[in-house]
């Protein structure tokens, strides 16, 4: 039921029951905020939404407020900006004043809120917060006295991630937001995902920076440089440096690489096309053994974590094939160093990926040989912008090169992997042109492309079906384990960190709008309807590696060194 309402002396229509910040974003009324979030319910912690409403004594925070008909407001009074430009200058009092060095300098929300209301002097003194940094987790920096208390932080760990692994700590002026017992995060449930980072507004918290460990490998001699990219990393990319994405960046991209110094370049899509293969073995084999238990998808290294942390029970049923940058990253230090020459400790290998918790899973124990890490560094795409701009490189005037042989290509199959649900769909259309020996139809896929955190499809292949799950957000899990305890049962279930998959990864250019993941998602589809190759088995980069190199290889010719294990963890709660 749509009713009136009066802002700033002009009339406009609104729902009636939904908030007055809803309500003036429908219209087009911008008004700031700090603490809200988009589908969240609101807060009004932050106090930065506050307008004034005709007949009411005190400013209302519109985030929270209903509207009601023919009430009368106004968004930007001189009482209104007054209370606004207040709360910033408390906010600044006890900030540090360290802009320039800060990482999150220009894309700081407190930063462009100073600016907006023109704080230009501290009329308000308060001590300084110095808090200890907290550089303890291999993926995520705290800074905790940039921290304003927001709350998103704590939020999206609770209500999205369900790891709860931060939470507000003391009261008063010794408030502030930590993990369990205020210890540091590598005690704590954290799983490295990085969501708390994607949504901090300031430079509380934010990753783990790897790139004065590469400068310094890079300008090493007697040492061989690696580098492999996963497949979104080209759009991520383009879309940090400014630069219209198409398919051609990705052969720009191998041309900036080499030209920052690297000697061999990769793609990681050649290792999630091995992933989508192996996998592909595995179900296959566990529905011709009729298995009982689900065939759980292991290459998202964040949910691995919270597996192994929260769901123990659920660890036999893990796929305990490696992700697509580990199994990249050991045919790097095996079959390449092989061809080169070369001892696996001669190799620099680096990884480029949207993930910030493939920072993590690069130190796990399982993924390493003789002590010697598969993958030595990782780094974020926003970490590759930044490498790239250091190096002075001009985007806009270098030319294509390939990737480097034997990996140097992909199937669209393999980029479809960084959407939620997508891994699962290169599989299942893999296993049915294994059966059938011809393509499924894509709108059997339909439902396994919705936005739903939870979804499941039954696909028929050939005489048999194939029940499969997707987990879209950790969020979605307990439908999951509902769905397990009634006596469900799957034969492939996908689990994905964050919500819509890698497009949404912590380790990708901060978003200005929601609708930037839906074009990244877009990219992505558009990507598998009109590359030649959909299909690793019809990918003949990895035809060629399957049947030359690794066959001759005895190091991996059983192709276990692709897998690992996983056990238990025991963390503070």
């Amino acid at each position: 039921m749509l009713i009136t309402i009066q802002v700033n002396n002009k009339k406009i229509r609104a729902e009636k029951g939904e908030t007055i910040l809803s309500a003036l974003y429908s219209n087009g009324i911008v008004i700031p905020t700090l603490c809200r979030m988009r589908d969240f319910t609101p807060t009004g912690a932050c106090r930065m939404c506050v307008v004034e409403i005709e007949g009411r004594d005190r400013l209302v925070t519109a985030c929270s407020q209903p509207v009601e008909e023919w009430m009368k407001i106004w968004t930007h009074s001189p009482r209104v900006i007054n209370a606004r430009k207040t709360i910033v200058e408390l906010l600044l009092s006890n900030h540090p004043d360290d802009c320039l060095y800060c990482d999150r300098n220009l894309n700081c929300e407190l930063q462009r809120l100073s600016e907006e209301l023109n704080v230009r002097e501290r009329r308000i003194r308060g001590k300084k917060i110095k808090f200890r940094l907290d550089q303890s987790s291999p993926a995520i920096v705290r800074e905790l006295s940039k921290c304003i208390l927001c709350g998103r932080c704590v939020r999206i760990c609770e209500e999205i991630i369900t790891s709860t692994s931060l939470d507000f700590i003391n009261k008063g002026r010794q408030t502030h937001v930590g993990a369990a017992l205020d210890r540091d995060f590598n005690f704590s449930s954290c799983i490295h995902c990085g969501q708390c980072v994607l949504v901090c507004p300031t430079g509380a918290l934010h990753e783990k920076h790897n790139i004065t460990e590469v400068q310094e490998y890079l300008n090493k001699s007697g040492i061989t440089k690696v580098i492999q990219y996963s497949p979104l990393v080209p759009a991520g990319l383009a879309e940090a440096l400014g630069v219209k994405y198409n398919k051609e960046f990705d052969k720009i991209v191998n041309a900036i690489l080499r030209k920052i110094g690297f000697d061999k370049v990769f793609t990681t899509g050649t290792g999630t096309d091995i992933c989508i293969k192996e996998l592909t073995d595995q179900l296959s084999e566990r529905i011709k053994n009729r298995g009982v238990t689900p065939l759980i998808i292991s290459a998202c290294p964040a949910w691995v974590k919270f597996a192994e942390q929260f769901l123990p029970s659920l660890i036999p049923q893990l796929s305990t094939l490696k992700s697509p940058q580990q199994i990249t990253g050991v045919l790097i230090k095996t079959l390449v160093a092989g061809q080169a020459g070369l001892k696996p400790e001669q190799i620099f290998s680096v990884s480029v990926t949207p993930c910030m918790a493939m920072k993590f899973e690069a130190r796990r124990e399982g993924m390493m040989r003789k002590g010697i890490s598969d993958v030595d560094s990782v780094l974020t795409v926003r970490e590759l912008a930044r490498l790239i701009r250091l190096y002075g490189i001009d985007v806009a005037n270098i030319g294509y090169e390939p990737a480097d042989e034997p990996m140097e290509g992909r199937s669209s199959a393999a980029a479809l992997a960084d959407v939620s649900g997508g891994l699962t769909e290169g599989i299942i259309r893999s296993l049915y042109f294994m059966k059938v020996n011809k393509d499924a139809d894509k709108q059997v896929f339909k439902k396994l492309r919705s936005v739903n955190s939870f979804r499941e499809a039954t696909i028929k292949i050939g005489e048999i079906e194939v029940k499969t799950a997707v987990v879209d957000g950790l969020a979605g899990l307990e439908k999951l384990e509902s769905s397990l305890a009634s006596g469900i049962k799957y034969d492939l279930v996908e689990v994905m960190t964050c919500p819509g998959g890698c497009v949404h990864g912590a380790g990708m250019p901060f978003l200005k709008s929601g609708d930037e993941i839906k074009n990244r998602i877009k990219l992505v589809y558009q990507a598998d309807e009109t590359e030649a190759i959909n299909l690793p088995c019809k990918s003949p980069v990895l035809l060629n590696l399957y049947e030359k190199y690794l066959a001759a290889n005895k190091e991996i010719a059983d192709r276990k060194i692709f897998y690992t294990h996983f056990e238990k963890r025991n963390v503070l709660l």
